[in-house]
């Protein structure tokens, strides 16, 4: 089993910036994809961005140039650093896990708000 705990989530104004972190704890192998998502009120959970254990990366379009993904494989850990934040980036972030012999695993989800 594998546990996701993220953090870093709040209130930030336009323009600001924020840094999301996801610790996994478990049975973690050394092969696998972390990664975010998120999902605004009425609307579908979305693909934010994706890296993988080779370190390839994959952003959507909305976030590229300003969201970063990077991980510290010690630690099992996955961070989402956010730049030039707008408002319709206010959502509930969740981080997630894929690795073979496993559903994916998901956080509970944090709460970010961009508004002045």
């Amino acid at each position: 089993q594998v546990q996701l705990v993220e953090s870093g989530g709040g209130l930030v104004q336009p323009g600001g910036s924020l840094r999301l972190s996801c610790a996994a704890s478990g049975i973690i192998f050394s092969i696998n994809t972390m990664g975010w998502y998120r999902q605004a009120p009425g609307k579908q959970r979305d693909l934010v961005a994706i890296i993988t254990s080779s370190g390839s990366l994959t952003y959507a379009d909305s976030v590229k140039g300003r969201f970063i993904i990077s991980r510290d494989a010690a630690k099992n850990t996955v961070y989402l650093q956010m730049n030039s934040l707008k408002p319709d980036d206010t959502a509930v972030y969740y981080c997630y896990l894929d690795q073979r012999y496993q559903t994916r695993s998901w956080g509970q989800g944090t709460q970010v708000t961009v508004s002045s």
